[in-house]
């Protein structure tokens, strides 16, 4: 299995902006997807992108804020978060998915470590 890990979490105040990173161990043409779990609450979808990164799929509460891309000849993708609010705050994680058109955590294949996101108002 592909080997993921996640970066570019951090603090940052309401309004602000951070840019998460998923590098793959190797060449990873599959769709890929961005998660997030808050303290208590489960694992919920918040961005998708197919293997060619042609096709995306958001989570109502990011349309317009954030942007997931991929670069596959770096084998990372990233979730850029713009105007972030204190309900983003969660521990955000990348996955292999097995279709970019559905936002649930199910179909994840490989999991990477995660990275905190805190955002303070």
């Amino acid at each position: 299995q592909v080997h993921l890990v996640e970066s570019g979490g951090g603090s940052v105040q309401a309004g602000g902006s951070l840019r998460l990173s998923c590098t793959m161990s190797e060449y990873t043409y599959q769709a890929m997807g961005w998660f997030r779990q808050a303290p208590g609450k489960g694992r919920e979808g918040v961005a998708t992108i197919s293997s060619g990164g042609g096709g995306t799929d958001y989570a109502d509460s990011v349309k317009g804020r954030f942007t997931i891309s991929r670069d596959n000849a770096k084998n990372t993708v990233y979730l850029q978060m713009n105007s972030l609010k204190p309900d983003d705050t969660a521990m955000y994680y990348c996955a292999v998915i097995r279709t970019y058109i559905s936002l649930s955590p199910d179909y994840a294949i490989a999991w990477g470590q995660g990275t905190q996101v805190t955002v303070s108002s």
